[in-house]
């Protein structure tokens, strides 16, 4: 196993050190104490991994070696000597850290297991509540460290071992001064979003090997769930919004403290975990300290919701409009008004449009068949179980019998759109989404009219987003409203069957106003 790290990595870090003079080898015994027992591997920062034995206490080691020692190893010796001082079941315990001049070493705990960079590199993304338990145990451990006034600045998959008993343990720290809390609160939401979609946030919390995370031409990260079917909504929001510096950080217990909450929640309920709401952030008053959130304790809880509404009144009395808080990725601060001086009231934050089996048809076009219109309920029941699939054809584009097939959304009442959601069971279905004014009625007729007259919005095909299960949908204008959405497929995957080519849509969400 990777027994030590592949933290962050920087340009003077990528070639390394070689070790060659002095060069330790098995057998050996370093400090009349560690005897090398077996070369494991060379980490980023040139060093080398050795698994030994401590022949005194008769226990594994495991040993990180830099050649030469010296002013070159004083980072990674100082770094070891902090850490030894905190003890935690979640980190790494330190025993040992010694400079010969010629070589440097840090003794550590042997783990026996995986880092998680092995880890989803041979399973693959982790299921959330798995992702979630491993995010959990390493935010436990920045609150022992921080609560130190120290900081570890090298939390990434390499640095994260993963026991054969299912400990989750943090390794070598790393702290320069170019690290904070801060950058080590970011770095969880980052372990999140690898532990999800087996990639890794290069811009929001650091460079490194392993392959960058999914973003759109903009630059702009791709979230878990239009990555991957399956990962809650509230868990999609806290990860982007820990990588979002525009959104104000928690400290490290508080985020802790949620973590734990959401680790502790049965599968039954994990959905309905309320969740903490993170402030954008804001130029604090010098002096004074975020409030630690703290839950599962009711008088707390109490005092908390006090304050709140004390809070709420004194703002309110001030004449200042009440801050909006939010846990998109993308909100920052309200823009001001520079005519008055007062901060411009932003638009609320989207929020799930709620939707009925009434509210939604399926579209069938003239030459299809129209037996399936009250499978279009299955789209928005919330229940996983149920879904609306279309027939089998004998060809991805509907054996050539129509243009496509699709569900015609009425939202009741024009709305402001943010985006829409659609989750599949299968990859590879080729979907758009088309906007109309009116639906000119359930009727083959009134299908034949809505697909020639509906607008299609975005690109041209969307042939890029079917290559997963959840397809998101962005395409809306802000300035305008809407009414009538069109969720259309034009392109089928082979499912297998005598007709192989069909698709399920498990669930339709549309997000706004």
């Amino acid at each position: 196993m990777t027994q030590v790290g592949e933290g962050h990595e920087t340009a003077a870090e990528a070639d390394g050190p070689v070790m060659t003079f002095g060069a330790p080898t098995v057998g050996e015994i370093l400090a009349e104490r560690y005897q090398l027992e077996e070369h494991v591997n060379n980490d980023s920062a040139g060093r080398q991994v050795w698994r030994g034995i401590d022949v005194i206490l008769r226990r594994p080691v495991a040993v990180v070696l830099r050649h030469p020692g010296g002013d070159s190893a004083a980072e990674m010796l100082e770094a070891a000597v902090d850490a030894s001082r905190v003890i935690h079941p979640n980190l790494v315990g330190v025993y040992d850290a010694i400079d010969e001049g010629q070589r440097a070493y840090v003794v550590r705990e042997w783990v026996e297991g995986q880092s998680l960079r092995e880890l989803v590199s041979e399973q693959g993304p982790l299921d959330p509540a798995r992702a979630t338990s491993i995010a959990h145990a390493i935010a436990d451990a920045l609150a022992a460290v921080h609560a130190t006034g120290m900081v570890h600045g090298n939390v990434h998959p390499g640095t994260i071992l993963i026991g054969d008993d299912g400990r989750v343990v943090l390794a070598d720290a790393r702290a320069d001064s170019g690290d904070d809390v801060e950058s080590d609160i970011r770095a969880v939401g980052g372990i999140l979003y690898f532990a999800l979609t087996g990639r890794w946030p290069h811009a929001e919390v650091g460079g490194s090997t392993l392959p960058d995370a999914t973003r759109d031409a903009t630059g702009a990260l791709a979230t878990p769930r239009q990555i991957r079917a399956g990962v809650p909504a509230y868990l999609d929001d806290l990860t982007m919004d820990l990588l979002d510096k525009r959104v104000q950080a928690p400290d490290s217990e508080a985020l802790a403290a949620e973590l734990g909450r959401l680790d502790s929640s049965s599968d039954d309920d994990y959905e309905d975990v309320g969740p903490l709401r993170f402030a954008p952030s804001a130029s604090p008053e010098p002096g004074r300290n975020n409030n630690k959130i703290i839950f599962g304790v009711a008088t707390l809880a109490v005092i908390a919701i006090v304050g709140l509404v004390f809070g709420i009144r004194a703002i309110t009395s001030s004449g200042k409009p009440t801050p909006s808080h939010t846990t998109q990725a993308n909100a920052g601060n309200a823009p001001s008004d520079t005519t008055t001086g007062s901060a411009a009231v932003p638009a609320p934050a989207p929020t799930k449009i709620a939707l009925t089996g009434d509210m939604v048809r399926i579209v069938d076009p003239p030459d299809g068949s129209r037996s399936q219109q009250g499978d279009a309920a299955y789209t928005v029941d919330n229940d996983p179980d149920t879904s609306w699939q279309t027939q089998g054809y004998n060809s991805a584009n509907f054996g050539n019998l129509k243009k496509g097939m699709g569900v015609l959304i009425n939202l009741g009442s024009p709305h402001s759109v943010s985006d829409v959601r659609v989750e599949t069971a299968e990859s590879g279905v080729v979907m758009d989404v088309r906007v109309g004014n009116t639906d000119p009625g359930d009727s083959s007729e009134g299908d034949g009219k809505i697909v020639s007259t509906y607008k299609r919005l975005g690109d041209s095909d969307n042939s890029d987003q079917s290559s997963g299960t959840t397809q998101v949908f962005s395409v809306f204008d802000p300035d305008q409203k809407y009414q009538y959405i069109l969720v259309f497929i034009t392109k089928l995957p082979h499912t297998g069957g005598a007709h192989p080519y069909s698709a399920s849509v498990d669930s339709i969400q549309v997000d706004g106003n």
